[in-house]
């Protein structure tokens, strides 16, 4: 697979390799065999391993986005639900990505994905904040945070929900396709919620 490291290629075929030879003591070795291993659920594409690495720092920043949205006093009662439900969902997805880079062998950077120069708002396409957008929501007293809060939320889960419709197209882990959907589902569900709040603000 291109531009994927040598640790993603070896550790997927050992992985197939111990999966072949479970499932069938009897299969052949040769072509055949790798030709199988292929459909595996434990296997991953470029397609999956960038889904991944990308959402990891995407959900990351949304909860950062909660976290200082929450330390608000005064915040709105239904925006701060709203940023504790985010929070609580994608804490635990985050780990659970970080754990499946870990099972193929695929070093992990964050520098590097903290690194990427990401527009104002939607700018960049995947709905990453930039520095002067949480700024703005760092220094924003909880009236103003609720309003621009739920406004880069939008953009954001736009730009995940975007992200998960490439990943159902082009990858074949099961497990990372049955999260993607979940992001869909999940994301497009708390955009209508925010904008609904948004027209009660």
């Amino acid at each position: 697979m291109k531009k994927l490291p040598l640790a993603l290629g070896t550790g997927v075929l050992s992985l197939a390799l111990v999966l072949t030879g479970c499932s069938d003591a009897s299969a052949p070795t040769g072509e055949n065999t790798a030709s199988s291993d292929t459909s595996s659920t434990a296997t991953a594409n470029d397609a999956d391993e960038m889904f991944v690495t990308m959402m990891i720092p995407h959900h990351q920043q949304a909860i950062e986005m909660a976290d200082i949205v929450l330390a608000k006093d005064g915040l709105d009662p239904a925006v701060a639900e709203l940023a504790q439900q985010i929070k609580d969902a994608q804490g635990p997805e985050m780990e659970l990505m970080l754990g499946w880079l870990d099972d193929w062998g695929v070093e992990y950077d964050p520098d590097g994905m903290g690194g990427m120069d990401h527009g104002s708002m939607d700018d960049s396409g995947d709905g990453m904040m930039s520095e002067e957008d949480m700024a703005s929501l760092e220094e924003a007293n909880a009236t103003q945070a609720s309003r621009i809060f739920l406004e880069q939320m939008i953009v954001h889960h736009d730009g995940a929900v975007d992200m998960a419709r490439t990943a159902l197209e082009d990858g074949q882990n099961q497990e990372v396709l049955d999260l993607a959907q979940q992001v869909i589902d999940d994301q497009t569900a708390e955009i209508a919620t925010m904008q609904d709040l948004l027209n009660e603000l």
